[in-house]
């Protein structure tokens, strides 16, 4: 069972990163007003599309592999992931010296394949099911170097939670965090923070509605499969794991279920408004926090946590905008 990241380790994450020219101290800006009737107040975002990979990913990933022995390294690195993880992967194993790779569903886009294999990862397809069942029956017991599990690791939650360190400094009077929610490495991260600063400031999840595996779970107290539709926020999970799920039920005070269209009209808004281009999973902490009147939701802070969109989707959404 994962545990609370201790105030030690995210201590050390923060000092490690601050070392590490690859990683930003992104800004939190205020959500510019769209019009008279837009209820925007105090809703500020975090931009981790700043990072030099466009995402905040690249913060625990470094983390992890700062951490690891010189000998381990150079038997390769290895994780699961078809985007932001990999390429953090592959950039921290560039700057280390060391090979990685991925393991992704068979159904990843030629384009992500490509941006991949750009970091110098090596994509490893394999049919979604079967990745699935390799996560869950621990088949990185067998591979010959360190494995990344981004849901679990704790060097890993570790570089998540300096997130949070930095928007309670720089938004000291911030009452709520909206937070994206696939497997939850990031909440369990930003969860640990506000519990080591003993912070009362509420953490909410968003999910799609196409897979909205952690409501599910916290309805019945336990983690429960769920049918995935599709979605252009692409951290989806039918299921969150066993060994984090205490954790998430402890750090998280509520979940805000989105649309689709929700969703693209979160993306038309920071492109319109902020010009920034961002995924469909790093523009759903905003599209939750737009569902939540002021009066429940306070000083906000939304993490904008990537936005590695394909061009041909981003277009699409904002022709129909």
């Amino acid at each position: 069972m994962v545990e609370p990241v201790p105030a030690a380790m995210i201590d050390a994450a923060v000092a490690d990163l601050a070392r590490r020219a690859r990683v930003r101290r992104t800004p939190t800006v205020p959500l510019r007003q769209m019009g008279p009737t837009a209820d925007v107040d105090g809703i500020h975002l975090k931009l981790e599309t700043l990072q030099e990979i466009g995402s905040f990913k690249i913060r625990g990933v470094y983390h992890w592999v700062s951490q690891l022995e010189p000998a381990a390294r150079a038997l390769g690195l290895c994780t699961h992931s078809a985007g932001n993880t990999a390429q953090a992967l592959g950039l921290a194993a560039r700057h280390f010296g060391c090979p990685a790779r991925t393991l992704l569903p068979d159904s990843t886009p030629p384009g992500k394949l490509e941006a991949i294999r750009e970091y110098g990862v090596e994509p490893v397809p394999m049919p979604f099911d079967e990745l699935l069942d390799y996560i869950f029956s621990a088949g990185w017991e067998t591979e010959p170097g360190p494995y990344l599990n981004p849901w679990v690791d704790p060097a890993m939650l570790a570089g998540n939670a300096t997130l949070g360190v930095e928007v309670l400094q720089d938004l000291p009077e911030v009452e709520t965090i909206f937070v994206p929610v696939g497997g939850g490495g990031l909440a369990a991260g930003i969860g640990s923070a506000l519990l080591t600063a003993a912070r009362e400031v509420r953490l909410v999840a968003v999910q799609p509605e196409s897979c909205p595996a952690l409501v599910a779970a916290l309805e019945a107290g336990k983690p429960t499969w769920v049918d995935m539709g599709p979605s252009i926020s692409d951290i989806s999970l039918p299921v969150i794991v066993d060994e984090i799920f205490p954790l998430l039920q402890r750090v998280i005070d509520d979940v805000v279920v989105v649309s689709e269209t929700e969703l693209e009209d979160a993306i038309r808004l920071l492109a319109g408004h902020h010009k920034l281009v961002v995924e469909g999973a790093g523009a759903l902490a905003l599209a939750g926090a737009l569902r939540v009147p002021f009066e429940e939701r306070g000083a906000s802070v939304c993490l904008i946590t990537g936005g590695s969109v394909d061009l041909a989707t981003l277009a699409s959404i904002l022709g129909d905008g």
